[in-house]
């Protein structure tokens, strides 16, 4: 079968946003070629790790690939995804080129090739995240996730979603009721269950993402204690829980600080990822103006994590 890749050359702080536009326009499928990658030092304890090569990537920026079958309406949803891609520009997300560029490819170029960069990566001191078709054993005091990526939202791996994984085991002693804003895979929620947490309630807007997580969440023999919903961020979420976590764009959760902190309880923590690092200070200003505490700032690359508790 035939399919078309549509390739959207734009920036690290917009790849969130431009994969949801890919998605909600149907695609089959997203990849992310950011050349910061070239520059890690890539640990190998199970076996070979993929020669990357300079060519694949862009010089400046990233690419963001989706696939969609060749049909009748593909230009009309190409020039959807281009407007939408435009309007980001309205929540102040720099899109740096915003160029889209189509091509074609057959179906097993890109339903399969993509599978060799995903390999099991140790994410924190207790979890290893790896796709569903590597084989890893487990080792004392270590959880691992496994995960099949499908057609939502990335491998765990990304720098955010990282650093959320290393909020969750700072701030989870046990038996905690948590809420995942935004959660994609599941990941997140995953982590949170299999580091102690009694309670998760995983949310997504995106049918597409409440799908995906409760695969993954059963995948990982958590299905007992994560519960997924489609929901737009905390809206009408009445219980109070000690953690809320909320991987997204900065320009989202300044959109409902003041929800997670009626939803927390005294003593509550919230972790904040997804927010690139020119928008840091403003999403810590608007964390502090709802009474919350900014305890502990994470970094990695470009990207900022809070971990903030309500007093």
């Amino acid at each position: 079968m035939k399919w078309s890749e549509i390739t959207i050359h734009t920036t690290q702080e917009a790849i969130e946003a431009v994969a949801n536009i890919l998605h909600e326009a149907g695609a089959g499928g997203v990849i992310i070629e950011d050349p910061e990658v070239l520059e890690r030092e890539w640990e190998s304890p199970y076996g070979e790790v993929y020669e990357l090569s300079p060519e694949d990537f862009p010089e400046e920026g990233v690419y963001v690939k989706a696939y969609f079958p060749l049909n009748s309406y593909l230009m009309e949803t190409v020039e959807q995804i281009k407007s939408a891609i435009n309007n980001l520009l309205t929540y102040d997300i720099n899109i740096g080129a915003g160029h889209v560029s189509i091509s074609e490819v057959n179906e097993e170029d890109w339903a399969s090739g993509w599978k060799k960069y995903y390999k099991p990566v140790q994410v924190s001191e207790k979890i290893l995240i790896t796709p569903t078709w590597e084989e890893v054993e487990e080792k004392p005091g270590q959880h691992v996730i496994e995960l099949d990526p499908g057609m939502a939202f990335g491998t765990g791996t990304h720098p955010t979603t990282v650093m959320c994984i290393q909020a969750l085991e700072k701030v989870i002693n046990g038996d905690e009721k948590v809420i995942d804003v935004g959660c994609g895979t599941g990941v997140l929620s995953i982590a949170a269950a299999k580091l102690g947490a009694k309670h998760v309630l995983a949310l997504d807007l995106d049918e597409v993402a409440v799908k995906s997580a409760k695969l993954n969440i059963k995948l990982n023999h958590v299905d007992q204690m994560v519960e997924v919903k489609q929901n737009n961020l905390l809206d009408h979420i009445e219980d109070q829980v000690e953690i809320v976590v909320a991987n997204i764009l900065a320009e989202v959760i300044l959109r409902f600080v003041n929800d997670v902190a009626r939803v927390l309880k005294p003593n509550g923590y919230f972790i904040a990822s997804g927010i690139i690092q020119s928008k840091s200070e403003l999403v810590k200003e608007v964390i502090e103006r709802e009474g919350l505490v900014i305890e502990e700032t994470l970094t990695q690359e470009d990207w900022i994590a809070f971990i903030a508790k309500k007093v």
